[in-house]
Order: C-alpha cells, then sequence, then structure tokens
C-alpha cells in the first residue's frame, strides 16, 4: 500500500473579515509536499504564507477547496481527528510560545507527552531525548534554564527542539531562524535537512532568510495569496 503524501492541497480558497467585508487572502492554491522534501513559502508580508501554513497545521479551518494531510481531509474534520492528525506534525512559531514556569527541558518535553509512543517509553527516555535535541542546536549547557533566563535567540532554538523532539512526520516552520545568528539557522536547517533525509519527513518552511534557501528542495512564491 502506498504511503500517504502528507501534504495535498487543491483548489483552495480563504477569506479573512476585516471591516465588516470579506478579504480574500488565499486564491486557488494547489501545492503538494512529498515524504523526505523540504519546501519554502517566500513572498512579500501579507501575501498569506503564515495563514497557509497555519492551516496545513489544522490550526485555522479550511473554507473552500481540499486540504489533504497525510490522504486525511481537512475540511469537516472532528476535533478527534485534528487531535490525531497533529500529533504527526512539530510547529515552530515566530513567537516560540514557551511555557513560563517550566525549565528548557521540560519545555522540549511537551512535545513529547502528547506522543503515546514517547509516553510508554517513559520519563527517563523522553529526558534523554530532550537533552540530546536541546544540544543539538546548542543549547545542552542550558537544559535547566527557565526561559527568562534565556535570550531571544536561545528561547528559539528551544522551540525548535520541542517541535524536533518527536521527529515529526511533517514539520510547519514560520521564520525559524529569525532569531539566530548566522552559524545558528545554518545548524538548525541542517538538522531540518537531517530529519527529511534520515526520516522522511516533509518540512514547510516560511522565511525572509536568503542565507538558508539553499536548503530547499523547492521553492513556491506567494503573491497576494496565490503561487506566483
Amino acid at each position: 500500500m502506498a504511503t500517504a503524501i502528507p501534504v495535498e492541497i487543491e483548489g483552495l480558497n480563504h477569506w479573512f473579515e476585516e471591516a465588516g467585508s470579506s478579504k480574500q487572502v488565499l486564491r486557488d492554491i494547489h501545492l503538494q509536499v512529498k515524504a523526505g522534501e523540504i519546501v519554502i513559502l517566500t513572498g512579500p508580508s501579507g501575501s498569506g504564507k503564515t495563514t497557509l501554513l497555519t492551516m496545513v497545521g489544522g490550526l485555522r479551518a479550511a473554507q473552500d477547496g481540499s486540504l489533504r494531510l497525510f490522504g486525511e481531509e481537512l475540511r469537516g474534520a472532528s476535533k478527534q481527528q485534528l487531535t490525531q492528525l497533529r500529533r504527526q506534525v512539530g510547529f515552530i512559531f515566530q513567537a516560540h510560545n514557551l511555557m513560563p514556569y517550566l525549565s528548557a527541558l521540560q519545555n522540549v518535553r511537551l512535545g513529547l507527552e502528547v506522543a503515546p509512543s514517547w509516553l510508554k517509553q517513559g520519563r527517563r527516555a523522553m529526558d534523554a531525548r530532550c537533552r540530546e535535541r536541546l544540544s543539538q542546536v546548542g543549547l545542552g549547557h542550558r537544559v535547566d534554564f527557565m526561559p527568562a533566563k534565556l535570550s531571544g535567540g536561545q528561547k528559539q532554538r528551544v522551540a525548535i527542539a520541542r517541535a524536533l523532539a518527536s521527529n515529526p512526520q511533517l514539520l510547519l516552520a514560520d521564520e525559524p531562524t529569525a532569531a539566530l545568528d548566522k552559524e545558528s539557522g545554518r545548524d538548525v536547517v541542517a538538522l531540518f535537512r537531517e530529519l527529511a533525509d534520515s526520516r522522511g519527513a516533509a518540512i514547510v518552511m516560511v522565511t525572509h532568510d536568503n542565507k538558508v534557501l539553499d536548503i530547499a528542495d523547492r521553492i513556491v512564491h506567494l503573491e497576494g495569496g496565490a503561487l506566483a
């Protein structure tokens, strides 16, 4: 049996309500992202990149067209179906969304505590994986630090480690290198490439960082809500 394509989008349209009228933000999007492929979304601010990313992750409901994750339609999916699908997805947001009262390691562990397979392995195995991922993003010496004691770039690296901890089958990243210096940014996208090549993960990344474009298998440009 053939493995389902991680992301399949056909004829996707989306509108926002703005000042009492509808504004179309996505126009007839057709896009596939296959296993092991890194696709970078580029385009000017307001072109619909982040909206598209959140819809692919099931965080915003599709209004018109088809949007499938691993062969399952998101439009009209139940909350339970969406929860099951999101467990296969890693998210990296521009706002790192760390829990301020948890240490770096505990924040990363949150990414494993929603995965039944990791819960079966127990706390010790989860903590070992969290330390490994934090070391890979250069924070092996900061595992017990609280977010208030970390710089903006370090917080972003904790968020990246959290997203990568469970080896997601789909990784969605919104400006993941924006808060990082050049070397850290290169290290992070190298981890993305390793996840795609060794684990067959599909990766969709929004970025304005020209220094990491070469990591992509494909670069997709959005202009005015449409694929240019």
